[in-house]
This record gives C-alpha cells, structure tokens and sequence, in this order.
C-alpha cells in the first residue's frame, strides 16, 4: 500500500498528489510513467511521474479527472493508501548535451513537460518554457515552471491571463526573434503537439514530443496506444513515449483517441453515483 502524503487542487479539474513510494523515488526520471490501481477490484491506468523526491521517498502525480478511476482516485485524501502503484515505467527522456531548449506544455500536459523542464535547468541547460491554457482558471505549476526557465511564456485563449493566443504563436515570436534551440520538447494535446512539430518543421528543428495521451494500459498489450512513427507501427507505452514529432501521424492518433470519450464520461458518472449512495 502507498500512502498519500500530500495532496492539492491545482484547479477545478486537475489534482496533484505525494505519494510514498521510495523504490520508485529511487530510480525515476523525466518522461516516465507508473501504473496504479486505486483499490483492488480497480482498472489499472499509467500516469506520468510529475516529480519526485529521492531523499524524501516520494513520487508525484498529477492527474485530470475525467473517467471512473481517476474520479475515484481524487475521492482519497491524504493518510489514504493507493493499492498498487508500479514503476518506473517507459523510456526517459533524452536531454543530456542539450544546451538551449523550448519546452512547450499544454493544459494537464504540463505535468510532463515541468519535470523535463526541470531536469534541463538541472543540467545547466538554457530553458525557454512556453506553456498554454485555455483561461486562467486552468493555469497549473505556473510558479514551477518559471523557476526552471530562463525565458517564460504564458499563452491563454481567451486572454484571460498571459498572452492571449497560442503556444505556437509565442514559439514562432521565440524562433524569429533568432533563438537558435536545439530542440524543441512538446507535450500537452496530441493537435497541439502536431501544430508545434508543423512549425518546427518550417525551421528545420529537431523535435520530441510524448504520447503519454493515448497511453491506457501501459504494457503494450491492449494495443491501445499503437501509433504510426515514419511509417512504422509502435507502441507509446514502451517504444516511447518520447518520439520525432516530425515522425508521428497524429491525424491516425486523433481520429482513434475519440472513441473512449463517451465511455470516459459514463465510468465517471457510475463513480459519482456510487460514492453519494456510499456516503448516505
């Protein structure tokens, strides 16, 4: 059992949670992922290492809420325990020798892409970190990730906060002002992952991007997760789940990615209905 040490509401969907899970602690590193099972009669889903904290023991975990299991999941408080909670997971991210580097995140995507961020300022690298929402109400780690960037960029739809407009549109302002990256790290939405590796493409800059969005049961079994990288078959769950975002075929990805919504929404609401008759 893992025992939830800390947990915060990042906003009105999104969940941050410290979890006691020193093995994992030990050996983790950015770009990876763990599976949990919230109780023992749960699904099992990956989600991506946020964090963590080698001295302490600690893993953290950053989740949105949208199907039956993470709703369960955000029912649990702190000093509650998560039955399994298995990693790491997938192939870390490849960020040694890099010198000057955008990392580009997308609402919950930025609970990817901070760590990656993180780990780069760590090595002394150059960090240009542009993150995006929709409105300010759904801004997550703002305060972590302007520590970790030398140049920071907040980009919201509607204005509400930052800049208004897109990731895209402050990466290209980075590029043409002559900011010579690297590479470009790209994580959030699977379209907003496509449009930054259109754009790079224009520049000629390597670029990575993580499909930890279309990941469900993280062995490689359920097929789930297959994607089309330059004309072959892989899997995100372990081939990935970094890969050349020149490479990937994300229109394949989206078309796929939308038939779990409806049932998604479903579990959810079986999960609701279930917790208010456990609570009367």
């Amino acid at each position: 059992m893992f025992e939830i040490v800390k947990k915060r509401e990042l906003n009105p969907t999104v969940t941050l949670m410290e979890v006691n899970a020193p093995f994992i602690a030990r050996k983790a590193e950015p770009g990876q992922f763990i599976i949990l099972r919230v109780d023992e009669e749960g699904e099992r889903i990956p989600l991506t290492v946020a964090d963590y904290d080698r001295e302490r023991g600690t893993v953290t975990i950053i989740f949105q809420i949208v199907g039956g299991t993470t709703e369960r999941l955000n029912r649990l408080n702190e000093g509650d325990c998560i039955h399994d909670f298995v990693g790491p997971l997938g192939e870390p991210s490849k960020v040694e020798g890099l010198k000057k580097v955008a990392v580009v995140g997308g609402g919950v995507g930025c609970a990817i892409a901070y760590p990656v961020a993180k780990k780069l300022h760590e090595l002394g690298a150059e960090v240009h970190g542009i993150v995006g929402f929709r409105n300010r109400e759904l801004v997550i780690l703002e305060e972590e990730f302007r520590a970790v960037s030398d140049v920071f960029k907040m980009m919201t739809d509607d204005g509400s906060y930052g800049e208004k407009g897109l990731v895209t549109n402050a990466l290209r302002t980075l590029i043409e002002a002559g900011n010579a990256y690297d590479e470009v790290i790209a994580i959030g939405p699977v379209p907003m992952m496509k449009f930054v590796s259109l754009l790079t493409k224009e520049f000629g800059i390597k670029t990575t991007v993580s499909m930890n969005p279309i990941m469900i049961d993280g062995t490689g079994m359920c097929g789930c997760c297959r994607l089309t990288v330059a004309g072959k078959t892989k899997f995100a769950c372990v081939d990935g789940p970094d890969f050349d975002g020149h490479e990937v075929d994300y229109d394949e990805i989206m078309k796929r990615a939308s038939t779990y919504k409806e049932f998604e929404r479903r579990e959810r609401e079986l999960a609701c209905n279930l917790f208010k008759k456990e609570v009367r």
